[in-house]
């Protein structure tokens, strides 16, 4: 007999981790060979469907009772969660008032800007041939929580009512 230990063999892979950082394209990308046009097709689409929605809010005012449904955490306990006045704010920022649009809701506002950035960078890359590929790590989501979490108390103490719809 043979005293040399025989090698395990190695565990077959599973399936990743909670929260594990997804390496492949946010969306699909046109074969290697396509046309420019055909490569910026799905960004455009996107833009083309944003622009839809916000087109949408600019005519149906949601400053008007009845035309949207309440926000639920509003309407039974009384607190403004993190996306009470989007709507208005995408209705203030479509007709072009930044300032009523902050004043309903900064961090969607600030929401529209990354949008803005992200789409564009997006644009480029698939102009170039380039995915793009975005990588959350679950460092990034909890700061986006802490974020999300920062601005939902702060709108509803006394010292932050400015920040309230």
């Amino acid at each position: 007999m043979d005293a040399t230990p025989t090698p395990k063999p190695a565990p077959a892979p599973g399936p990743p981790p909670p929260f594990a950082p997804v390496r492949a394209p946010l969306f699909p990308t046109a074969p290697a060979g396509a046309s420019r046009l055909r490569r910026t097709a799905v960004p455009v689409g996107v833009l083309a469907a944003v622009v839809g929605a916000f087109g949408y809010v600019a005519t149906v005012d949601p400053n008007q009772p009845g035309h949207y449904p309440v926000c639920p955490l509003l309407r039974f306990t009384g607190i403004y969660c993190p996306g009470c006045g989007g709507l208005r704010s995408a209705h203030a920022f479509a007709h072009g008032d930044l300032a009523a649009a902050f004043g309903a809701n900064a961090l969607a506002v600030v929401g529209y800007g990354i949008f803005a950035v992200l789409w564009a960078v997006w644009l480029i890359r698939e102009a170039r041939g380039k995915p793009l590929r975005i990588t959350l790590r679950p460092v990034h989501w909890w700061a986006i929580g802490a974020v999300l979490l920062l601005f939902t108390v702060i709108r509803n103490l006394p010292f932050g009512s400015a920040l309230a719809p």
